[in-house]
């Protein structure tokens, strides 16, 4: 992890904070996670430089409940540190291998990072991801 930048870690940390927020806010945690993944706010959160980076887990909130028309509420409800993690690894996976949320998203849905959670939060995060990667081809 000592490859990524200040601004990388940066935006690992408000994508975390962003999927806490979801959850914060009432969510259905799996159908936020998926809406996310595989929405134009995730792809411009993908690209090099998107001021929509930077506008804050509130305003990224709104956006993407504006593009799926309206976010699902609560059915499936996760604790906060297991969305925070989700969140963050999905972003760091992303800087360390140039892969697209939806493809990451492709290879471990909500499902899968859910059931991960317990026994990889405690890994390094390069670590899980390559885990991650391992389970999918099972």
């Amino acid at each position: 992890m000592d490859k990524l930048r200040l601004d990388q870690r940066q935006l690992c940390d408000i994508q975390g904070r962003l999927f806490e927020l979801a959850r914060a806010n009432g969510y259905d945690c799996p159908a936020f996670i998926e809406a996310f993944m595989n929405s134009d706010v995730a792809r411009r959160m993908d690209s090099t430089f998107d001021f929509l980076q930077w506008a804050g887990e509130e305003y990224l909130l709104e956006e993407l409940d504006a593009e799926a028309g309206g976010l699902p509420p609560a059915g499936a409800t996760w604790g906060r540190e297991p969305m925070y993690w989700t969140g963050y690894i999905y972003r760091l996976w992303h800087y360390l291998t140039g892969e697209t949320s939806r493809d990451i998203y492709a290879i471990a849905d909500a499902d899968t990072m859910g059931g991960a959670y317990l026994g990889m939060h405690v890994l390094d995060p390069q670590l899980a991801i390559e885990n991650l990667k391992e389970l999918a081809k099972r």
